[in-house]
Order: structure tokens, then sequence, then C-alpha cells
């Protein structure tokens, strides 16, 4: 490639912070995979946040991207699904596109599209946007991606321009209303903000909700048994089965290898525990699946130490999608207090679905 801005490209990021900000540019904060996209002529790459190419699982998007922009540019953005019968954000589904097979991949494309949310333009032709202001940047984006008609049924394709409103009043009601869209929340960015790789100069206010949840196991950490890797978490279902929403994993290491002490109490065999499913994979909802199985590194260990399902912790959250945590789950605090027994589902808060395909569209 013979660009200005050349891949790999960690893409910019943001802080976080507990209200919206006065006085800044806003834009809605798209949940999928964040990708910085490099284009020179017919060669385009879709670089992820880690910098590992994306390229081969969004064919796609490789066609929109080749489709609809200019013959030479770095942009940033978002890879979404949108549920093509509800309008809501699937990031369960687009987990599932990451494939290794290349006939899966393709029969993914043409059953689960997705589409290129843009917010952000680093470079165009040969010159290097990326130290321009970025009220500049958003200027030069929108005449290259004005806002285009968008089908109000079926799945969302091609590349999108993102919204963006200078009135903060008009961003919180996107954080209340589009929450039930899938959206993670909202993010501010001054207007003289350049480009800056990696750093976490842009604000994110994201939606954060607290849930009991049952201990059920733990993974050893990657260093060695004397350390827990994460926490796994459930609930109980109306049947009387425990069902996995997730884990908690941001532990400083002190508590890690404090926790395996703590927890040896709780520490029983399979036999008889709500996850003895004997490590078969025949049968197996697809929660049960997720719990064993990872995604993102086959290689990865998948066993676990069951813990008797009595302990109870407080869980930070932003979105449960499909049943499991969407994210990484928080510990708020250690719940001694509650019966475990009364974890369920009752507890849950779930928004109202809300299509995005309209404000998407430029409807507001």
């Amino acid at each position: 490639m013979h660009l200005p801005v050349l891949p790999p490209v960690r893409p910019m990021l943001a802080r976080p912070a507990p209200q919206v900000p006065e006085g800044r540019c806003y834009e809605p904060k798209w949940d999928g995979f964040r990708t910085v996209v490099f284009r020179d002529g017919d060669e385009i790459e879709l670089g992820s946040r880690n910098e590992r190419p994306m390229t081969r699982y969004f064919p796609e998007v490789v066609e929109a991207v080749r489709a609809s922009l200019p013959p030479r540019c770095v942009v940033d953005g978002e890879v979404v699904l949108v549920d093509a019968d509800t309008g809501v954000l699937d990031f369960d589904r687009l987990q599932l596109r990451l494939h290794p097979a290349a006939s899966r991949v393709a029969r993914l494309a043409a059953e689960t599209p997705c589409a290129l949310v843009v917010f952000d333009v680093l470079a165009l032709g040969d010159e290097d946007l990326t130290g321009l202001p970025f009220a500049q940047r958003r200027a030069r984006l929108e005449e290259l991606l004005p806002v285009a008609p968008l089908p109000l049924d079926g799945p969302v394709t091609g590349v999108r321009l993102t919204p963006l409103t200078r009135d903060r009043d008009v961003a919180l009601d996107w954080f209340d209303r589009l929450e039930g869209a899938g959206l993670d929340g909202v993010v501010a960015k001054a207007e003289d903000l350049t480009y800056q790789p990696d750093k976490r100069v842009m604000t994110k206010v994201k939606h954060v909700r607290t849930l009991d949840c049952v201990v059920a196991g733990y993974r050893p950490h990657t260093s060695g048994p004397d350390a827990v890797g994460s926490l796994m978490l459930g609930l109980w279902d109306e049947h009387g089965g425990l069902d996995s929403l997730g884990v908690i994993g941001a532990l400083p290491m002190a508590r890690r290898r404090a926790l395996v002490d703590e927890l040896a109490p709780y520490v029983t065999d399979l036999a008889g525990h709500p996850w003895d499913w004997g490590g078969a994979a025949e049968g197996l909802t697809d929660a049960q699946r997720r719990s064993f199985g990872s995604r993102w590194n086959a290689g990865k260990s998948l066993a676990f130490v069951p813990l008797r399902p009595e302990l109870v912790v407080e869980a930070r959250y932003d979105f449960l999608d499909g049943g499991r945590f969407r994210h990484t789950a928080q510990l708020s605090r250690w719940r001694p207090d509650r019966d475990a027994r009364s974890c369920t589902w009752d507890q849950v808060e779930r928004p109202e679905p809300v299509d995005v395909r309209p404000f998407l569209a430029g409807g507001g």
C-alpha cells in the first residue's frame, strides 16, 4: 500500500465518564468490531483494534468499501450486525462471523451481512488528516458519505455515516432511547481534537447496570493454579437450572491469589454441580456451549474449578445479549447477605427493543 497513513494503526480511544460532558460533538457508541479501513485502489485491509487484520471475515464489507469509499483513503469505524427482523444490534451473531473456514465465512456473509459505520477519516489521497481538528475531519467525512437512504426492513449493509449532534440534550435522548437498539451509550469529542492513535482522548458514557449473580466456578489464571483468572457467573432459571451469564475477569493479581484460598471451602466435584455436562458437546444448549467454549482463542483451556453455587456477587455490566453479558462484567461487591437461590432472571431489567434503522437513516 502507498498511503500517508499505513497499517497497522491502533484506533483512538475514549476514557469512561459518569456523565455526558458539555460543549462537545456527540455520537452514538456503536457496539461491534472497531475497524480501521485502509484502501489503496483494489487493495483493502480491515484492521482491528488489536491490529489483527479482519479482512477475510467480512467480504461483504470489503465490497461495500470498494463501492462507496474513495480509491485511496483511511477511515475509522465499526463493523456492526443489525438483526434483519428487529433492527437491533446483534453482537452475539457478530462474534460468530470470526470463523476459520472460508466456506463458512462466505455462507455467513450472505446469511448475516454486516455494515461499516464510519465516524472518522485519517487520510484522503496523499493527505494525512490526523493532525486536523475533528470538526474539519467530520466535514470532510460528510462530503464523502452523505446520509444515504436505508431500507427500514431487512439487514443493514454498506458503508454508513454515523449520526452526530452538537446538542447535549439530543445526545442524552440518544443515550436513553437507543439502549434498546443495542447501542453502548454516547461518545463525546472536542471540536479541536486531533486523531491520536491508541490514546484515550475522547469521552465515553456507557450504560451501567448491576446484577446479583451466583458464582458457580472459576477458571485458573494463565500464570498457574494459584490465582483466579475469572469468576464464572450464573442465574437460576424457572426450571431450576443455572444459566451461564459470563465472567468477571478484571481483578488485581493480589486479589486473584487471595481468592484461591477464600474459595477453597466451596470447591466441589462436577458430579451434582449444575454445570455437570460431562464435557460432552452433544445435547448442550447454546449457553452451556459458551460456558465451556471460546470463540476468540481456539487453544484456550476450557477447564474450570466448580464451586458449590452458594456465593453471590453484585456484578456491573452494560448489556445482556442473548442471555449473556455482552462484555466482561466488573466486580462491584460480594453479597454474603444474599441467598444464592434468589438470584433469578426476575431481577433483570430489559430495555424495550428499538429499531436502529430509522436512526441510522437520518431519522434522529
